[in-house]
């Protein structure tokens, strides 16, 4: 008796330990409308925007040591990319920098050092001059343009051909500055026209680096080489891009651009199936042979059919996800139809305010004036709760705030939008780009088995990764297109009449 109290002691310790892990999770207001878990979205009447607390039988959300320290990390990382971000830029500006001032350099340091042993010039030396002024600037302008753009992204490699272009130029104003040191500076050349020309022949050397670079950077990936099948790897959404001659890492960066543009977003509580399915529980079969090791093989066919056949009745589970996929159709259409006339209404009770409206109103009804912001506020009361239920019923409550709601229809009452204007961004969920956040989803990983900095090939695939999802990229080049030409003579256009007996002609 004493062992089966402490066992049961024991059971009890256990169970109200189980039972005592409890989380509790706090929802600032205007975060989201609801959380993604709510149980029974359908009564509840809670107000909009309220602090809203959630007290769960299992942890769901905690935060250790280990959640601090990868915390402090990933700020590392971020300051480290910051710092990643804008040493490129900076190098290229000051060889640009030292490119441009060479030129002029050289013609500065005889005037400055031994200016009265000087040849005269005269007409020539004018002309280069002008000519020398112009390609400058010329080359001032191609070279913002085309180097001193703000970087879109950090690359895990160095960019080749940009690394090449830089070291041409550095080997360019070096071997110059060094001719120049050993055959003006040192003997003190007296030849100042010889001198202007030495430094425009700089100057063209640059111009057709500059276009060298023009070709390699921009000219060589446009004429489409390769297919690139993106596909998520949560929900298996795809897309196909054409692109040319690039390497692995900037094909990431350009099927990133494109993912925030063409991709919609990643909704993660649309992917599981409904809970009714997947928390159904299957009753197992124990089949006991109780008779004889003699008994008859007909009794033992019997019973396995038997079992067969409850099995057979028992396994609907795809009726019973037929059928609660019909429901969540017909839950959205009624919410979306609810929605709509909730916005229609709302929308007839604001007027954009005019001057002869003032003198027409009546002295014992004035007209309030409100700022869009007000007029926002005052007609998102009727289609709030509306609104609040058809968020619940696509899962996208997580991504509309109330505040971010209110914004938009601020926006939409300044530029005269209708109704549907305003719910087009609720009605059909946007890509991506639309819900990026600032701090979140900018940081991928880039994942090869070949060298990032190698060209595209056939067979190709590389996946870039991030927390909750990755895109898998396989390449397939464009096949060869062969295009034969065929003459056809125009006086093979004639045709006859094919006459039969039963043809009533």
């Amino acid at each position: 008796m004493k062992q089966e109290r402490r066992d049961r002691h024991r059971s009890k310790n256990r169970d109200g330990s189980i039972r005592g892990e409890k989380s509790v999770i706090i929802q600032a207001p205007g975060e989201s409308l609801l959380d993604a878990d709510s149980p029974r979205e359908d009564d509840r009447d809670d107000n909009w925007g309220e602090t809203t607390t959630v007290v769960t039988g299992t942890s769901v959300d905690s935060i250790s040591n280990e959640d601090l320290t990868q915390l402090s990390k990933d700020s590392e990382d971020s300051s480290a990319l910051e710092c990643r971000r804008y040493i490129s830029p900076a190098l290229g500006a000051i060889l640009g920098f030292v490119s441009l001032i060479t030129p002029l350099a050289f013609l500065a340091l005889p005037q400055l050092l031994w200016r009265d042993s000087l040849d005269p010039c005269g007409t020539p030396c004018e002309g280069l001059y002008i000519s020398l002024a112009f390609k400058l600037l010329i080359l001032l302008i191609s070279t913002w343009a085309l180097f001193l753009r703000p970087p879109r992204a950090t690359l895990p490699r160095f960019f080749v051909f940009r690394c090449l272009l830089l070291a041409l130029v550095f080997l360019f104003v070096a071997s110059y500055w060094l001719f120049y040191g050993v055959r003006v500076l040192e003997p003190r050349e007296t030849d100042y026209r010889g001198i202007v020309g030495y430094a425009a022949s700089l100057v063209d050397a640059l111009l057709f680096i500059q276009y060298l670079a023009l070709v390699l950077l921009e000219v060589r990936h446009l004429q489409p080489a390769f297919s690139l099948k993106v596909v998520r790897s949560t929900d298996g959404v795809s897309r196909f891009y054409n692109v040319g001659h690039l390497s692995i890492q900037r094909a990431a960066v350009w099927v990133l651009d494109q993912y925030y543009s063409d991709f919609p977003v990643y909704n993660p509580a649309l992917l599981n199936l409904p809970k009714s399915i997947l928390t159904k529980k299957m009753s197992a079969f124990k089949v006991y042979n109780l008779g004889e090791d003699n008994s008859t093989n007909n009794s033992t066919g019997q019973s396995r059919a038997m079992i067969a056949a409850a099995a057979r009745r028992r396994d609907n589970s795809h009726n019973e996800y037929y059928y609660e996929e019909a429901e969540v159709e017909r839950k959205v259409r009624k919410r979306k139809a609810r929605l709509v006339v909730a916005v229609e209404e709302a929308f007839t009770h604001i007027k954009r305010h005019q001057q002869e409206d003032a003198v027409t109103s009546s002295p014992k009804h004035p007209r309030e004036v409100m700022d869009p912001r007000e007029a926002a506020q005052a007609i998102f009361a009727p289609m709030a709760r509306a609104m609040q239920k058809y968020l619940r019923a696509t899962r996208q409550q997580t991504y509309h705030s109330m505040e971010s709601i209110i914004s938009h229809l601020q926006f939409c009452i300044t530029h005269n939008m209708s109704p549907k204007a305003f719910l087009e961004r609720y009605l059909v969920p946007g890509p991506t780009l639309q819900y990026l956040d600032s701090n979140r989803g900018r940081q991928w990983t880039l994942v090869s088995e070949e060298p990032v900095t190698a060209s595209l090939r056939q067979g190709h695939v590389f996946s870039l990764k991030r927390l909750d999802l990755s895109l898998i990229v396989t390449v397939t080049p464009l096949p060869f297109l062969h295009i034969a030409e065929e003459f056809i003579d125009p006086k093979s256009h004639k045709f006859v009449m094919k006459l039969q007996s039963e043809t009533s002609v």
